[in-house]
């Protein structure tokens, strides 16, 4: 670690995400500091840079990599570089939190798991941040005590205001439900195994072109059924919920977030805006178990297996959505180090 005893973070990728995590390590959360901010773009980090004490802009990830003040790597460039800046990590055998996607399709992201795994150990952690959390953490925690039985079913909300220009099908299952891919075979502990897209009559409110809202059903190894609901131009803003529907009884998280109140002849409560406002708190949780972990030399969190998983059933959500025919989803022998 650094003579400071924090952990040296470059990050990569200065967008809006990049930038907010930028943003969390300088001013939220503990035991870390920016020491290294990464884009293509040469004015936009140098002035994140020249904000923060000690922090060196670059335009080179391997660059960056290489400055003595890095301990560890938070990736959150576009999908499709981040293949490459994993590979350059894994050869300095850096620590790594990668923003979702780990890449954007199943060949890529097998690829890096398998890069990780020649290594020996683990060294990525990959940024679904919904695990983290608070209302799906506590859902994970009854499921896995039982506490209303056997889960049969979960029933998923994805609602988002509206979308940005460019935003196509195929982003729907890349870009939204990716998220419930995820928390499902979190939750369930269980692989989705199958994935079938109904597509009923668009809303006037999304773009021409833009099949909205979806019904996505998928079926696990353990006999599961899951729909989720996703309406990403519902123009009332952004909601997320999930049920799971057990052998004893069911539990729900997402419906009442935030304050609700009775007043003036009116009642209820408001609804976040978009998804960084709804799930601040799981982003700031996240990024300081990241940094906690890896300050004791450990890696937690979701893997390069999760990575890749998700990325195997986002293709076969693709091929279903443009068929209307069911499809499976086609995974690899799950290696030893991510069992």
């Amino acid at each position: 670690m650094t003579s400071l005893g924090t952990l040296g973070v470059a990050v990569i990728g200065t967008g809006r995400m990049g930038a907010d995590h930028v943003r969390r390590i300088d001013e939220v959360i503990s035991g870390a500091r920016v020491a290294a901010v990464v884009d293509i773009d040469a004015a936009r980090v140098k002035h994140l840079a020249d904000r923060i004490e000690g922090c060196t802009a670059y335009t080179d990830p391997a660059a960056a990599m290489d400055d003595p003040g890095v301990d560890a790597v938070l990736i959150a460039s576009p999908g499709p570089a981040h293949e490459a800046t994993l590979l350059d990590a894994f050869a300095r055998d850096l620590p790594v939190l990668c923003e979702k996607p780990l890449t954007p399709d199943a060949a890529s992201a097998l690829r890096v798991l398998e890069a990780e795994r020649a290594l020996g150990h683990r060294r990525v952690q990959v940024g679904f941040m919904r695990r983290y959390d608070a209302g799906y953490r506590s859902l994970k925690s009854l499921l896995d005590q039982g506490t209303y039985g056997r889960p049969l079913m979960l029933h998923n909300k994805h609602r988002n205001a509206d979308t940005p220009p460019g935003f196509t099908n195929a982003m729907m299952i890349n870009d939204s439900v990716v998220h419930e891919i995820d928390v499902t075979r979190w939750l369930l502990d269980d692989e989705i195994t199958a994935v079938r897209v109904l597509r009923p009559s668009p809303t006037g409110n999304a773009p021409e072109g833009l099949s909205d809202p979806q019904l996505i059903l998928f079926e696990t190894a353990g006999g599961r059924v899951v729909d989720t609901e996703l309406f990403v131009n519902c123009g009332f803003g952004y909601q997320v919920s999930c049920e799971a529907v057990c052998e004893g009884g069911t539990a729900r998280i997402g419906d009442d977030h935030g304050v609700f109140s009775n007043t003036a002849g009116h009642w209820g409560g408001a609804i976040p805006p978009g998804f960084v406002e709804r799930f601040e708190e799981a982003y700031d949780r996240q990024v300081q178990r990241w940094v906690r972990a890896t300050l004791r030399g450990e890696v937690e969190g979701p893997s390069c297996w999760d990575g890749y998983a998700a990325a195997a059933v986002c293709e076969a959500g693709v091929r279903a959505q443009a068929s209307g025919e069911r499809v499976a989803v086609e995974l690899v022998e799950r290696p030893a180090l991510y069992r």
